[in-house]
Formats: C-alpha cells, structure tokens, sequence
C-alpha cells in the first residue's frame, strides 16, 4: 500500500478512491472525539466535510503490518491547523483499521508562557 498516495487522497476528499483502500470491515476509532466508524461512515466524515483540504505527511514509520504517520492537514485558506497521528493496520493490502489523535495546532497555555518554558520547535 503506498501510504503517500493514501494521504493524497484523504485530503483530496476522493470518496472512490478511498474507498480502495479498505477492507469492508475496517474500523477507524478517532480516540480524541470518542468515535468509531465503519468505511462508509469515514467516508462520509472525511468527504462531507465543509471545504476543501490540504496537507503533508510529516513522518512514516511501519512496526510490522501497522503505519504510523504524522499529517499536517489544514483547510486551504489556512484558517486553522491539525496534527494527525495514525496508527494504520493493513492486512493483504488493505487497511482494517484506524486509530487516529488529532489535536488543534495552536499557541503554548499561557501559564507555560509565563514561566518561560519551552520554545518552538520551528
């Protein structure tokens, strides 16, 4: 499976092409909002969504059958930011399932701010 091309896709938001890669019983768990869904119903969370996506892998490593990338997905007016973290099991080519963190991009708490600790890491 060519992970890069899967990401493409997602953040292009093509239902078919998607839809490819997946086993018909995958389960995609997306922990963050305590929600799992089934191929179709991530399909219709990913596509439906309002606007239209961009992103970059940022790192990909693989332990046995499992991907682990790091995504940079935002909206392409840029009016917000995300950090995805994916744990991407694949039997026989096909994923069979997801487990996903997302986190808003954003500043530092204030109250680290006020202690002077920690810098950007870019």
């Amino acid at each position: 499976m060519d992970i890069y091309a899967f990401w493409r896709d997602v953040l292009a938001q093509n239902a078919e092409a998607i839809r490819g890669y997946f086993d018909k019983g995958a389960s995609i768990n997306w922990h963050c909002t305590n929600e799992r869904f089934n191929m179709e119903e991530f399909i219709i969370a990913n596509c439906e969504y309002p606007g239209d996506w961009a992103g970059e892998v940022e790192r990909v490593e693989q332990a046995g059958g499992t991907w682990i990338t790091v995504t940079h997905v935002y909206p392409k007016d840029r009016t917000s930011s995300f950090h995805v973290v994916s744990f991407i099991r694949v039997i026989d080519g096909k994923i069979v399932s997801v487990d996903e963190y997302w986190a808003d991009d954003g500043d530092a708490p204030e109250w680290r701010q006020k202690r002077h600790i920690g810098r950007a890491i870019r």
